[in-house]
């Protein structure tokens, strides 16, 4: 099961799934902001705009926040492995990475398929898929802890996303993103001051699903509150394996 993500390309988020959720964000530790800026605008082709303060790089179906702060440890060893993309034409982009010094972890020209580093140490999987109607569209979230079934369980139940597979990887899909699922056999951290800090869903009536999320035994690390200066509702939780969690109304707009 491969989320097909060609219509995004016309829109930046995507229309919510029937419990009110669609991607939102990923938010990055840099070190460096204008060193990040880069990477992700002139390796990788996102649109950078601000909101509010914050720096965020634009791309069809997600967007990335970056925060100056001293990461404590890249993406890897993290139960978020790494994140993914689609590309419509890999040959370029290897290309200029490779002309450009981008850390290539490893490449799989028979898949086509490569893995890439931020400058901060967030791994990326890029994929090539013809059928895309842009350059490059968000594809993934790869978790990687020693609860593989229970974390895909919660997600599917949490954020209605729907269970399936992704090639041998067990899935689950909410719109704008497929979150695949691997087993680690060493141990691993949570996200929050990783290098990827947070993971982040766009929720429609976020009050009302924080309320039915507590009713269920969630407890928020930040409950929902308004942030009027920025146009956006937000609230904050872990999961139970780890990965910290944005919740937020109002992304749509950018």
């Amino acid at each position: 099961m491969i989320l097909a993500l060609a219509p995004l390309a016309l829109a930046q988020l995507p229309a919510p799934n029937a419990a009110g959720v669609s991607m939102g964000h990923l938010h990055l530790n840099v070190k460096d902001v204008e060193a990040a800026k880069s990477f992700f605008v002139d390796q990788l082709g996102a649109t950078p705009v601000k909101l509010g303060n914050n720096d965020v790089m634009k791309f069809p179906g997600a967007l990335i926040f970056l925060r100056k702060a001293e990461p404590s440890g890249g993406s890897e060893g993290s139960i978020v492995n790494h994140i993914g993309f689609l590309v419509r034409d890999l040959d370029p982009y290897a290309a200029k990475w490779k002309a450009n010094s981008v850390k290539i972890v490893s490449e799989n020209p028979a898949s086509r398929q490569m893995f890439i580093m931020s400058p901060d140490g967030v791994k990326i999987e890029i994929y090539e898929d013809k059928t895309i109607s842009a350059p490059i569209v968000n594809h993934h979230i790869h978790f990687y802890n020693g609860s593989m079934k229970e974390t895909k369980a919660w997600y599917v139940k949490t954020f209605s996303a729907k269970a399936g597979m992704r090639g041998r990887f067990e899935a689950a899909d909410v719109p704008g993103v497929n979150l695949s699922f691997s087993v680690s056999e060493a141990p691993v951290t949570g996200t929050k001051g990783r290098a990827l800090d947070h993971i982040g869903f766009e929720v429609k009536d976020l009050e009302s699903f924080c309320k039915k999320m507590e009713a269920e035994g969630i407890k928020f690390d930040v409950p929902y509150r308004k942030v009027a200066a920025l146009g956006l509702a937000v609230a904050f939780f872990t999961d139970p394996f780890g990965t910290y969690v944005e919740l937020t109304e109002g992304l749509s707009k950018l």
